[in-house]
């Protein structure tokens, strides 16, 4: 009398598709957050070089980035526009600034990106319109030049 029959013993393969599939869901993911992070950059902006720019510490709470063109414009989220057009747009980002963190734009800061080209006045002239409208902390951009030799003002 036969009991019990011989089962045969297969191996089991998982089906590996669905987890690859995952994978490359989250790897695309990644890419446009990291992107997202970079879309504040303006590429028609070449910066200046200098031995002396060095990267932040840490993040600043409030950033607002302005970038200026070769042809001294100013550029605000995609907008081109003459340094003096920006009193509407600034207005808007103080409104902004209170609605979103309750801070106003003396908490903010003005990280400006200015071509390497544009005229250091124009700059200037960028610097006080934002004063005008209650900023105080403003940030220079430039790329960091290591290879650049170093000066030291020799001791008295």
């Amino acid at each position: 009398m036969r009991l019990a029959g011989k089962t045969k013993t297969e191996v089991m393969e998982g089906d590996l598709t669905p987890m690859i599939d995952m994978t490359f869901q989250l790897i695309a993911f990644f890419m446009v957050l990291i992107n997202f992070s970079e879309s504040e950059q303006e590429e028609t902006v070449q910066l200046p070089d200098s031995s002396l720019a060095k990267p932040a510490d840490q993040p600043f709470d409030h950033p607002l980035i302005i970038h200026m063109d070769q042809e001294n414009r100013a550029i605000l989220h995609g907008l081109r526009m003459p340094i003096g057009g920006l009193g509407p747009y600034l207005t808007k980002e103080i409104r902004s600034l209170e609605i979103r963190h309750g801070v106003g734009p003396e908490s903010a800061t003005v990280i400006i990106r200015a071509h390497r080209l544009s005229q250091a006045g124009r700059v200037q002239e960028l610097i006080k319109k934002c004063q005008e409208f209650g900023f105080e902390n403003f940030a220079l951009r430039a790329i960091e030049n290591v290879d650049a030799v170093k000066y030291t003002v020799p001791p008295n």
